[in-house]
């Protein structure tokens, strides 16, 4: 009975699913192809220029949102190919041209076009068959308790039983126990082949990846490359105004108290003293600036324990979970050290957290990061925030960023590096 109880459940979840695909996707997909055809067929005309970016950008609503259900319902990963817009599209009939053409030269336009032929057809069949498969024996239960009278004098064919008396209406009832069986093993893989189809036209092709990838790569490059002089500078200003001044000051200090160490040697004592304080500031200085570029307790012990060392300086209640067999390469730990830095950074200074999770792990070749806290959420990765940082420092290392954060909290953010460890 428990097993049954643990199948019926997620089966007729499935079923309810594959029912509103077809009821509610059906029509969008009819609905958004006829428009899409008619929008590039009046392109000639003038019309379609201004039609085709606002029918194609519903297209591609259309898709992202059946690649949400994917995700979300089946477990079935499909990235999105398309190409980003050109920058500095013009206003007026002129950005529409250009925005028209940029849409249409991109080969995922072409590949959602084929889909949503494919979504009318072999995706609408998988389904309709996820969820008949769960209702259709009801049917068979109505037959058998009486509703078969109704057919009496003509038969009623239920599947290939033709119901006509109690006897034909028991059997219509085993026939449909026995779909209802199939249904309950087959409603879920039926749903998640609707959307691996799906998944064959929406998901980029191999040289859509590797133009992406490259693309990618390019931009992280530009922003290491930019960082890594942001970073210098940063360096060169804080040794300026930091340690060389107190050094400077320190030199001009041991030179008055040279010459006047024989004919004021207490002044010359309380120099010293101030030598000595300036000497103890510039070490500080230097050791910060150290760490600032690269921790030594991530060179001497990793990134688990520096993490928990930073995590301990926090001022607020912290918890750290490590699970990494070994080390990975030296430029990955520190980033990963400084995206984490950040990230608590923001929970403590922007999400007044009280309490901060940090778990770190290592599976299927990538080093994976989690910081959550309780605090007010609302956090987003935009245009010069802290995130951004994080998603460019990841980025050059062909790593991603994922963000949760509702209204009110918790906020989790979450990191993923592939790397191997040694």
């Amino acid at each position: 009975m428990t097993v049954f109880s643990g199948r019926l459940r997620p089966a007729a979840l499935a079923a309810g699913r594959g029912l509103f695909l077809s009821v509610v996707g059906l029509p969008v997909s009819i609905i958004l192809f006829v428009l899409a055809m008619l929008s590039v067929a009046f392109i000639p005309l003038g019309i379609g220029v201004l039609t085709t970016p606002t029918v194609l950008e519903a297209v591609r609503k259309h898709a992202n949102q059946r690649r949400l259900w994917a995700m979300t319902w089946s477990g079935v990963r499909i990235p999105v190919p398309y190409r980003p817009f050109p920058k500095g599209l013009r206003a007026g009939v002129t950005g529409q041209v250009e925005r028209t053409t940029s849409m249409l030269r991109d080969p995922a336009t072409r590949r959602d076009l084929q889909w949503l032929l494919v979504d009318m057809t072999a995706g609408t069949v998988l389904a309709i068959l996820a969820a008949a498969l769960m209702i259709y024996p009801v049917e068979g239960l109505v037959l058998a308790a009486g509703l078969w009278r109704v057919f009496r004098d003509d038969p009623y064919w239920y599947g290939v039983v033709p119901v006509d008396s109690q006897t034909s209406g028991i059997a219509a009832l085993a026939l449909g126990i026995a779909i209802f069986h199939i249904g309950l093993r087959t409603s879920e893989p039926l749903l998640r082949a609707h959307f691996l189809l799906a998944g064959t036209l929406l998901a980029p092709t191999r040289d859509q990846e590797l133009a992406q990838r490259v693309r990618r790569l390019t931009e992280t490059r530009h922003e290491a490359v930019d960082t890594a002089a942001s970073e210098l500078r940063r360096i060169e200003r804080d040794l300026h105004d930091g340690a060389q001044a107190r050094l400077v000051a320190m030199g001009m200090n041991l030179g008055t108290i040279e010459a006047l160490i024989e004919k004021d040697p207490a002044r010359a004592k309380k120099m010293l003293a101030m030598a000595r304080e300036s000497s103890a500031e510039a070490l500080t200085e230097l050791r910060d600036l150290v760490r600032g570029i690269h921790p030594p307790v991530l060179a001497e012990r990793g990134l688990g324990d520096a993490v928990k060392a930073l995590a301990l300086r926090l001022p607020v209640a912290s918890e750290v979970t490590v699970e990494l067999p070994g080390r990975a390469d030296a430029p990955v730990e520190s980033a990963a050290y400084f995206a984490v830095s950040e990230a608590l950074t923001n929970a403590v200074k922007h999400a007044r957290a009280e309490r901060v999770y940090v778990d770190l792990h290592h599976a299927e070749g990538m080093l994976r990061i989690s910081v959550t806290d309780d605090g007010g959420g609302g956090a987003v990765v935009g245009s010069g925030s802290g995130l951004s940082g994080i998603e460019r420092r990841l980025g050059t290392f062909d790593g991603v960023l994922a963000v949760s954060s509702p209204a009110g909290g918790p906020t989790m953010v979450t990191m993923e590096i592939p790397c191997a460890l040694s």
